[in-house]
């Protein structure tokens, strides 16, 4: 049988899925800060998320980061609840 032309260091299939809802996320949180209508209140938002994506960037274990995104979501989602009851 042939060797495998993929670098040693590619995703699985898995972990590729996996880093695709993580960076769907982000965008989705940082889409939701924009409408933030406050600069202060966006920026220190933006930072935070920006550093808590930081933060966890190294993690490999496949149920926390299950975990992370499904607190990410909830998270999401209060900022959206929270937007449409200020424009409200």
């Amino acid at each position: 049988m042939a060797a495998s032309r993929l670098p040693p260091s590619a995703l699985t299939l898995k972990q590729f899925l996996r880093r695709q809802q993580v960076l769907q996320l982000y965008r989705k949180i940082l889409r939701a800060i924009r409408e933030v209508p406050a600069e202060a209140d966006r920026q220190y938002l933006k930072d935070w998320a920006r550093e808590e994506f930081r933060r966890n960037k190294g993690a490999t274990e496949e149920d926390a980061i299950r975990m992370m995104i499904t607190q990410g979501n909830m998270q999401l989602q209060e900022l959206q609840r929270t937007l449409k009851l200020a424009k409200s």
